[in-house]
């Protein structure tokens, strides 16, 4: 028998709403067990910590012996999800999708028990879909819902195209809970929409309850929405070192929210800390979680060693460059510690770069070669020529 302070955990922390009443939900959760699911399309190749969040509470629902599933959009990424997007999504090919999903099982391993989730692809479902099907799944939701999306009217309003096909989506990830036949769907606020056409296809398709739980959103390490396209996400398959450095770089105001969502730290005990102790804390916790206690315990030696005590790190990579002189920027790029010219004068103009401990100025230098230069880009990344 699952305890009420079990269910009442599982619906409290990292939770935002809980659709239409979590009184119902917990009601349903002590009766017998459910089945939920959480969907994630693959548009990119890596998943990030904003991901982890409704991983985590897959598994906790399934270690309260609830029947979880992963569902992985193969079939939904076709048409793209609209949500939070102010163009349409470009559109991928079944390659790159396989591609984005071959390591997909490792990365989400770190999170999730695969002897207690399933993995589900809904492309082996809507693929299959004839047009009698997608007319029947149609004829159930009004399309003035559809275009009543915020992004969709804003897009309007700017006289921007809204594609047939991106109307579509919520359509087909509201079959899956149908497919799937579903007590509960979870996913990010960002998919409170498209859940709720789920929902309503579930109601009039099967004639059932299903309920929605969103969890907040994460910010990235500048503050904004964590996202691939702003370059601005601590990815599961991070070193060591950069998942630290990353951590330890994020606003002191995103701590709270990182420990709540990211944790099972007591929320007490972060309450206590000062910012620099609380940040610190979060950096060994999450290292450890990705990697192990001793790489946490290595890293934190040696960002200490880098940055308060101001020394090289342990280990540099070294590139060998056979001119004798080379323009700053070719440098920069040449030993890949920028993606272009115009990055590398970007960071030079931003005081971002340093050549034996000096800070740069002029994009314009010309730079004599010698053997054990050192050259660094901001706080992490360093490298030595030879």
């Amino acid at each position: 028998m699952i305890s009420n302070k079990k269910i009442e955990e599982v619906l409290t922390r990292a939770v935002d709403k809980i659709l239409p009443d979590k009184e119902g939900l917990k009601k349903l959760m002590r009766r017998r067990k459910i089945r939920l699911y959480l969907g994630i399309d693959p548009t990119s190749n890596k998943l990030h910590l904003g991901h982890t969040i409704n991983l985590r509470k897959l598994q906790e629902f399934a270690d309260l012996g609830h029947e979880a599933i992963l569902v992985i959009g193969t079939g939904t990424v076709l048409t793209g999800d609209p949500s939070l997007r102010e163009q349409a999504r470009k559109k991928i090919s079944k390659k790159e999708i396989q591609d984005n999903i071959k390591t997909w099982r490792k990365q989400a391993g770190k999170v999730l028990d695969f002897s207690k989730v399933k993995i589900k692809y809904n492309g082996n479902w809507l693929l299959k879909l004839k047009y009698e099907d997608i007319n029947e799944i149609a004829s159930n939701i009004s399309s003035i819902k559809l275009f009543q999306r915020e992004m969709f009217q804003r897009r309007i309003k700017r006289g921007d195209t809204v594609w047939a096909n991106e109307t579509f989506y919520p359509l087909l990830q509201g079959y899956d809970s149908v497919y799937l036949n579903v007590d509960l769907e979870i996913g990010g606020t960002d998919q409170l929409f498209n859940m709720l056409i789920g929902r309503e296809l579930q109601q009039k398709m099967r004639n059932r309850e299903k309920f929605v739980l969103t969890s907040p959103m994460i910010l990235g390490t500048d503050g904004k929405q964590m996202s691939k396209s702003s370059g601005n996400c601590i990815w599961i398959e991070d070193s060591a070192d950069e998942m630290y450095g990353k951590i330890m770089s994020i606003p002191d105001e995103l701590i709270f929210s990182y420990f709540e969502l990211l944790t099972d730290v007591l929320l007490s005990e972060v309450k206590r800390l000062n910012p620099c102790a609380a940040k610190a804390k979060l950096a060994r916790e999450i290292v450890t979680m990705y990697h192990s206690e001793k790489a946490a315990e290595k890293t934190e030696e040696e960002f200490e060693k880098v940055f308060k005590k101001k020394e090289l790190p342990s280990k540099i990579p070294e590139i060998k460059i056979s001119k004798q002189k080379i323009d700053i920027l070719d440098l920069l790029v040449k030993i890949q510690l920028a993606s272009s010219k115009s990055e590398a004068k970007r960071l030079i103009l931003q005081k971002g770069v340093k050549i034996d401990g000096k800070v740069q100025n002029d994009w314009r230098k010309t730079i004599e070669i010698k053997k054990g230069l050192i050259v660094q880009i901001s706080r992490r990344k360093f490298v030595k020529l030879v």
